[in-house]
Protein backbone atom coordinates (compact mmCIF):
# COMPACT_ATOMS: atom_id res chain seq x y z
CA UNK A 1 0.00 0.00 0.00
CA UNK A 2 2.31 2.24 0.70
CA UNK A 3 4.54 1.94 -2.53
CA UNK A 4 0.89 2.69 -4.25
CA UNK A 5 0.26 6.08 -2.72
CA UNK A 6 4.06 6.60 -3.01
CA UNK A 7 3.64 5.85 -7.13
CA UNK A 8 0.61 7.72 -6.88
CA UNK A 9 1.97 10.70 -5.36
CA UNK A 10 4.91 11.22 -7.95
CA UNK A 11 2.99 10.63 -10.78
CA UNK A 12 0.62 13.59 -9.73
CA UNK A 13 3.40 16.04 -9.27
CA UNK A 14 5.06 15.08 -12.83
CA UNK A 15 1.41 16.03 -14.46
CA UNK A 16 1.47 19.33 -12.20
CA UNK A 17 4.96 20.25 -13.64
CA UNK A 18 3.87 19.41 -17.02
CA UNK A 19 0.95 21.75 -16.75
CA UNK A 20 2.86 24.34 -15.45
CA UNK A 21 5.94 24.00 -18.46
CA UNK A 22 2.54 24.40 -20.81
CA UNK A 23 1.23 27.37 -18.92
CA UNK A 24 2.07 30.80 -21.04
CA UNK A 25 1.86 33.89 -19.32
CA UNK A 26 1.63 36.97 -20.72
CA UNK A 27 1.46 40.04 -17.42
CA UNK A 28 4.80 41.59 -17.46
CA UNK A 29 5.59 41.47 -21.74
CA UNK A 30 6.36 43.83 -24.00
CA UNK A 31 4.85 43.11 -27.58
CA UNK A 32 5.51 44.66 -30.85
CA UNK A 33 3.80 43.96 -34.27
CA UNK A 34 4.25 45.50 -38.35
CA UNK A 35 1.13 44.62 -40.59
CA UNK A 36 -0.82 45.94 -44.11
CA UNK A 37 -4.38 47.29 -43.96
CA UNK A 38 -7.29 47.94 -46.55
CA UNK A 39 -9.13 50.83 -45.45
CA UNK A 40 -12.75 51.68 -46.70
CA UNK A 41 -14.50 54.83 -45.88
CA UNK A 42 -17.60 56.56 -45.79
CA UNK A 43 -19.06 59.51 -47.52
CA UNK A 44 -18.48 62.74 -45.92
CA UNK A 45 -19.10 66.40 -46.58
CA UNK A 46 -16.07 68.55 -46.72
CA UNK A 47 -16.06 72.49 -46.43
CA UNK A 48 -13.24 74.63 -47.89
CA UNK A 49 -12.91 77.70 -46.75
CA UNK A 50 -10.44 80.89 -47.69
CA UNK A 51 -10.17 84.51 -48.42
CA UNK A 52 -11.92 84.25 -51.30
CA UNK A 53 -14.43 80.99 -50.87
CA UNK A 54 -16.90 79.12 -48.53
CA UNK A 55 -18.27 75.73 -50.18
CA UNK A 56 -18.89 72.96 -48.84
CA UNK A 57 -19.20 69.62 -51.21
CA UNK A 58 -21.54 66.78 -49.98
CA UNK A 59 -21.55 63.06 -49.86
CA UNK A 60 -17.68 62.98 -51.67
CA UNK A 61 -16.82 59.52 -51.89
CA UNK A 62 -13.11 58.56 -51.61
CA UNK A 63 -11.16 54.72 -51.63
CA UNK A 64 -8.16 53.53 -50.39
CA UNK A 65 -4.94 53.01 -52.61
CA UNK A 66 -3.30 49.86 -52.45
CA UNK A 67 0.42 49.38 -53.67
CA UNK A 68 0.61 46.95 -56.06
CA UNK A 69 2.53 43.40 -54.48
CA UNK A 70 5.94 42.57 -54.96
CA UNK A 71 8.87 41.71 -52.27
CA UNK A 72 10.39 44.66 -53.01
CA UNK A 73 7.80 47.16 -52.09
CA UNK A 74 6.37 45.08 -49.31
CA UNK A 75 9.65 43.90 -47.28
CA UNK A 76 12.50 45.85 -48.33
CA UNK A 77 13.73 48.29 -45.77
CA UNK A 78 13.61 51.03 -48.17
CA UNK A 79 10.36 50.75 -49.15
CA UNK A 80 8.33 49.02 -46.31
CA UNK A 81 6.59 52.57 -45.52
CA UNK A 82 4.97 53.30 -48.85
CA UNK A 83 2.31 50.61 -48.60
CA UNK A 84 -0.74 50.77 -46.11
CA UNK A 85 0.98 49.82 -42.77
CA UNK A 86 -0.19 49.29 -39.59
CA UNK A 87 3.18 49.21 -36.52
CA UNK A 88 2.62 49.34 -32.74
CA UNK A 89 4.31 48.88 -29.64
CA UNK A 90 2.38 47.75 -26.28
CA UNK A 91 2.69 46.05 -22.65
CA UNK A 92 0.57 43.19 -21.27
CA UNK A 93 0.21 45.42 -17.83
CA UNK A 94 -2.26 42.35 -16.88
CA UNK A 95 -2.44 39.15 -17.84
CA UNK A 96 -5.48 39.88 -20.56
CA UNK A 97 -5.00 43.32 -20.87
CA UNK A 98 -2.55 45.68 -22.95
CA UNK A 99 -2.06 48.95 -23.44
CA UNK A 100 0.07 50.67 -26.91
CA UNK A 101 1.14 53.29 -29.08
CA UNK A 102 0.95 52.65 -32.87
CA UNK A 103 0.17 54.17 -35.92
CA UNK A 104 -2.43 53.15 -38.53
CA UNK A 105 -1.16 54.84 -41.84
CA UNK A 106 -3.80 54.24 -44.19
CA UNK A 107 -4.57 56.41 -47.55
CA UNK A 108 -7.22 58.32 -48.34
CA UNK A 109 -8.19 59.14 -51.89
CA UNK A 110 -11.24 61.61 -53.19
CA UNK A 111 -12.75 59.52 -56.25
CA UNK A 112 -11.78 61.74 -59.28
CA UNK A 113 -14.68 63.21 -61.79
CA UNK A 114 -17.41 62.61 -59.59
CA UNK A 115 -20.14 64.83 -59.55
CA UNK A 116 -21.43 65.51 -55.98
CA UNK A 117 -23.89 69.17 -54.53
CA UNK A 118 -21.87 72.26 -53.93
CA UNK A 119 -23.43 74.97 -51.63
CA UNK A 120 -21.30 78.24 -50.73
CA UNK A 121 -19.59 80.98 -52.72
CA UNK A 122 -16.26 81.07 -54.18
CA UNK A 123 -15.20 84.75 -56.06
CA UNK A 124 -11.15 83.59 -56.98
CA UNK A 125 -11.47 85.45 -60.35
CA UNK A 126 -11.73 82.12 -61.90
CA UNK A 127 -14.71 82.78 -64.19
CA UNK A 128 -15.59 79.38 -64.72
CA UNK A 129 -16.54 78.44 -61.05
CA UNK A 130 -16.99 82.00 -59.69
CA UNK A 131 -20.35 82.23 -58.11
CA UNK A 132 -22.89 81.56 -55.68
CA UNK A 133 -24.27 77.88 -54.95
CA UNK A 134 -27.15 76.40 -53.65
CA UNK A 135 -27.39 73.25 -54.17
CA UNK A 136 -26.19 72.80 -57.78
CA UNK A 137 -24.31 69.43 -59.15
CA UNK A 138 -20.87 70.05 -59.91
CA UNK A 139 -17.66 67.58 -61.59
CA UNK A 140 -14.75 67.57 -59.62
CA UNK A 141 -12.76 68.04 -61.93
CA UNK A 142 -8.88 67.95 -61.85
CA UNK A 143 -8.87 72.14 -62.47
CA UNK A 144 -11.52 72.42 -59.77
CA UNK A 145 -10.09 69.90 -57.32
CA UNK A 146 -8.05 66.78 -56.32
CA UNK A 147 -7.78 65.66 -52.87
CA UNK A 148 -6.19 62.83 -51.07
CA UNK A 149 -4.62 62.39 -48.28
CA UNK A 150 -2.04 59.55 -48.86
CA UNK A 151 1.17 59.67 -47.11
CA UNK A 152 -0.67 59.30 -45.65
CA UNK A 153 -4.19 59.63 -43.30
CA UNK A 154 -2.04 58.73 -40.35
CA UNK A 155 -4.03 57.85 -37.18
CA UNK A 156 -1.98 58.22 -34.36
CA UNK A 157 -3.60 56.27 -31.19
CA UNK A 158 -3.32 54.75 -28.33
CA UNK A 159 -5.05 51.62 -27.81
CA UNK A 160 -6.48 49.16 -24.45
CA UNK A 161 -7.24 45.78 -25.45
CA UNK A 162 -8.10 42.69 -23.92
CA UNK A 163 -6.26 39.08 -24.81
CA UNK A 164 -8.50 35.94 -23.93
CA UNK A 165 -7.02 32.27 -24.81
CA UNK A 166 -9.12 30.58 -26.71
CA UNK A 167 -7.43 26.80 -26.90
CA UNK A 168 -10.09 24.86 -25.01
CA UNK A 169 -12.33 25.57 -27.43
CA UNK A 170 -10.52 22.88 -30.13
CA UNK A 171 -9.60 21.02 -27.14
CA UNK A 172 -5.87 21.97 -27.33
CA UNK A 173 -3.15 22.33 -24.72
CA UNK A 174 0.11 23.07 -26.51
CA UNK A 175 3.11 24.85 -24.99
CA UNK A 176 4.33 26.32 -28.91
CA UNK A 177 1.01 27.52 -29.93
CA UNK A 178 -2.05 29.32 -28.66
CA UNK A 179 -4.91 31.01 -30.03
CA UNK A 180 -6.35 34.20 -28.97
CA UNK A 181 -8.98 36.62 -29.92
CA UNK A 182 -8.42 40.50 -29.19
CA UNK A 183 -11.07 43.23 -28.50
CA UNK A 184 -10.76 46.83 -27.60
CA UNK A 185 -10.82 50.47 -27.94
CA UNK A 186 -8.75 53.55 -29.42
CA UNK A 187 -8.23 57.05 -29.60
CA UNK A 188 -5.80 59.33 -31.22
CA UNK A 189 -4.66 62.32 -33.27
CA UNK A 190 -4.89 62.96 -36.99
CA UNK A 191 -1.18 64.03 -38.31
CA UNK A 192 -1.72 63.35 -42.18
CA UNK A 193 0.01 64.69 -45.77
CA UNK A 194 -2.66 66.38 -47.36
CA UNK A 195 -2.31 66.19 -50.97
CA UNK A 196 -4.65 68.86 -52.59
CA UNK A 197 -4.80 71.19 -55.55
CA UNK A 198 -7.65 73.63 -55.49
CA UNK A 199 -8.80 76.06 -57.67
CA UNK A 200 -5.01 76.21 -59.40
CA UNK A 201 -3.44 77.27 -55.36
CA UNK A 202 -0.05 76.13 -54.80
CA UNK A 203 -0.67 72.54 -52.88
CA UNK A 204 0.69 72.56 -49.27
CA UNK A 205 1.43 68.57 -48.95
CA UNK A 206 2.91 68.81 -45.81
CA UNK A 207 2.51 66.74 -42.46
CA UNK A 208 -0.14 68.29 -40.07
CA UNK A 209 -1.93 68.08 -37.30
CA UNK A 210 -5.70 68.18 -38.71
CA UNK A 211 -8.23 66.25 -35.96
CA UNK A 212 -9.06 63.42 -33.81
CA UNK A 213 -10.23 59.73 -33.92
CA UNK A 214 -11.45 57.18 -32.38
CA UNK A 215 -11.51 53.28 -33.04
CA UNK A 216 -12.26 50.09 -31.88
CA UNK A 217 -11.91 46.37 -33.03
CA UNK A 218 -11.16 42.45 -32.40
CA UNK A 219 -9.13 40.03 -33.87
CA UNK A 220 -7.62 36.62 -33.92
CA UNK A 221 -3.98 35.95 -32.88
CA UNK A 222 -2.02 32.76 -33.22
CA UNK A 223 1.01 32.88 -31.12
CA UNK A 224 3.71 30.18 -31.46
CA UNK A 225 6.97 29.21 -29.90
CA UNK A 226 6.10 31.14 -27.47
CA UNK A 227 7.21 34.27 -28.85
CA UNK A 228 5.74 34.65 -32.67
CA UNK A 229 2.59 35.72 -33.89
CA UNK A 230 0.71 36.13 -36.88
CA UNK A 231 -2.53 38.56 -36.64
CA UNK A 232 -5.54 39.38 -38.07
CA UNK A 233 -7.90 42.48 -37.42
CA UNK A 234 -10.53 44.31 -38.02
CA UNK A 235 -11.09 47.78 -37.05
CA UNK A 236 -13.94 50.34 -37.20
CA UNK A 237 -13.52 54.12 -36.14
CA UNK A 238 -14.79 57.59 -36.75
CA UNK A 239 -12.03 60.41 -38.04
CA UNK A 240 -13.01 64.35 -37.54
CA UNK A 241 -10.67 66.77 -39.36
CA UNK A 242 -11.88 70.38 -38.11
CA UNK A 243 -7.85 71.65 -39.59
CA UNK A 244 -6.77 70.23 -42.73
CA UNK A 245 -4.18 72.53 -44.72
CA UNK A 246 -4.96 72.71 -48.49
CA UNK A 247 -2.31 75.32 -49.50
CA UNK A 248 0.72 77.67 -48.39
CA UNK A 249 -1.57 80.28 -47.40
CA UNK A 250 -2.34 79.95 -43.86
CA UNK A 251 -6.08 81.46 -44.31
CA UNK A 252 -6.80 78.44 -46.57
CA UNK A 253 -8.44 75.01 -44.61
CA UNK A 254 -10.71 72.33 -45.15
CA UNK A 255 -12.75 70.24 -42.85
CA UNK A 256 -14.04 66.42 -42.90
CA UNK A 257 -15.78 63.85 -41.00
CA UNK A 258 -16.38 60.39 -41.77
CA UNK A 259 -16.04 56.34 -40.63
CA UNK A 260 -13.06 54.34 -41.58
CA UNK A 261 -13.44 50.45 -42.16
CA UNK A 262 -9.62 48.78 -41.75
CA UNK A 263 -9.14 44.94 -42.16
CA UNK A 264 -5.48 44.32 -40.95
CA UNK A 265 -2.73 41.92 -41.26
CA UNK A 266 -0.07 41.96 -38.78
CA UNK A 267 2.86 39.72 -37.45
CA UNK A 268 4.67 40.14 -34.46
CA UNK A 269 6.54 39.34 -31.47
CA UNK A 270 6.09 38.87 -27.46
CA UNK A 271 9.13 39.72 -25.42
CA UNK A 272 10.11 40.39 -21.68
CA UNK A 273 12.96 42.78 -20.93
CA UNK A 274 14.33 41.39 -17.59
Amino acid sequence: MALFFSVTSTTGQQSDAVTKRKKVTNKGKFFVYWGWNWASYSNSDIRFKGADYDFTLSNVRAQDRQTKFSVDSYFNPANITIPQTNYRIGYFFKENYTVSIGVDHMKYVMVDDQNVTINGEINTGNTRYDGIYTGEDIQLGEDFLRFEHTDGLNYLNIEVKRFDNIDHWFGLELENLQINITEGFGAGVLYPKTDTSLLGKERHDDYHLSGWGISGGAGLNITFLKHFYIQADYKIGYINMPNIKTSLSTVDSASQSFYFFQNNLLIGGKFRLF
